[in-house]
């Protein structure tokens, strides 16, 4: 018991301190013995801090075998048949093509081009340029439009709106080439929440979502944003958005995890009293998101997203043994809320993972006894 009481004591300090024992890229340094991260998560298997993936929140070989490919030659091609051979309805089709855009707009803030030098992210233009009636382009063009606006421009400023309504003419065009195809109207989410459409106006949108695919996990997190208190809206429009999409989420619908995201969109700025965490609102959303991972498919990809958000908060519950569990099946990938809101996605899992390690040992857990 005295074991435990010291490790608690050290874990609530952790989330103070921790922050400022971060030293660039390589994680933490200097960490004292009997501190949280002196357990070795490599005992079970985790991968090494600077092996964690940060650009998608599960895996997907065959989009890392593609990203690759097409940094490496600059062609395009290897993307366009990829998005090609992706159900349009499919909650994987839209995380690819966020990587794609992704993936083009990292390579252009590395390489901004001028002096005789082209510009990063060049196989995405020439995509457009030569094949300008691919669907899978014009949305990879319209998120990476998007993605300029929040990673280059301040919202409220002319710069952000006119990378914005750029984005939001792209959408348009990009749902031209494939009516049926509700990811045009996902990246449009975006845009409404940075152009503060008017309600009516976003709730058109949704609509032809609702059409398209009216299950689509990744649409009801982008529209969550629209409604958060932060945005456009408040804590209750929030709450009663995800709490009735979860209502109505189908049999083995990660919707159901849905509170969960309204509540983590919610926290205080700064809340270290792990009470909270304990709290009834808190515990409902998160058996919630508990059983939605529990009843989803082994296979949809949108349960790294919610298991994710669950390590998260049962590290701060200081319900060691179900984040371990949760560990097992996330580790090595990062490209996922909350670790992504951080400079340093890989180094903030590590932190989370390594008090989750120390926790279940000092209960009585080892390697030998976590299921896997």
């Amino acid at each position: 018991m005295e074991i435990l009481l010291v490790l608690l004591g050290v874990v609530m300090i952790g989330f103070v301190v921790l922050p400022f024992l971060r030293r660039g890229r390589g994680g933490i340094t200097q960490v004292p013995a009997g501190h949280p991260d002196a357990a070795d998560p490599a005992g079970y298997g985790f991968a090494l801090e600077e092996e964690l993936d940060v650009r998608m929140p599960g895996p997907d070989q065959d989009l890392v075998d593609v990203l690759d490919l097409v940094q490496r030659t600059q062609d395009y091609r290897g993307a366009q048949q990829l998005l090609t051979g992706t159900d349009a309805t499919s909650e994987l089709r839209w995380q690819r093509v966020q990587a794609f855009a992704g993936a083009a707009s990292l390579e252009l803030a590395a390489r901004p081009g001028g002096a005789g030098e082209a510009p990063g992210g060049q196989w995405l233009r020439v995509w457009r340029a030569e094949v300008p009636k691919d669907a899978g382009g014009a949305a990879v063009h319209a998120e990476f439009l998007v993605q300029q606006a929040w990673r280059t421009a301040t919202p409220g400023t002319d710069e952000f709106r006119i990378i914005m309504e750029e984005a939001k003419a792209a959408c348009g065009q990009a749902a031209l080439l494939a009516p049926g195809d509700p990811v045009p109207y996902i990246v449009e989410l975006s845009v409404a929440r940075g152009l503060a459409y008017e309600r009516k106006d976003f709730e058109q949108v949704w609509l032809k979502i609702l059409d398209r695919a009216p299950a689509h996990m990744g649409a009801h997190l982008a529209a969550l944003h629209y409604w958060c208190e932060k945005w456009h809206g408040s804590r209750e429009l929030a709450y009663s958005f995800a709490e009735a999409a979860a209502a109505r989420a189908p049999q083995g619908s990660l919707l159901a995890a849905m509170p969960l995201f309204a509540v983590f969109e919610h926290l205080p700025e700064v809340n270290l009293v792990s009470g909270f965490y304990r709290s009834e609102v808190v515990t409902k959303a998160v058996h919630g998101a508990l059983h939605a991972v529990h009843a989803a498919r082994p296979d949809d990809p949108m349960a790294a997203h919610v298991r994710h958000l669950l390590v998260f908060f049962l590290v701060r519950g200081e319900r060691w043994a179900e984040a371990m569990t949760q560990l097992t099946h996330i580790d090595g990938h990062v490209g996922a809320l909350p670790w992504t809101l951080s400079p340093d996605p890989a180094a903030e899992f590590a932190v989370y993972r390594a008090l989750a390690v120390a926790g279940y040992e000092a209960n009585g857990g080892s390697p030998a006894t976590l299921p896997h």
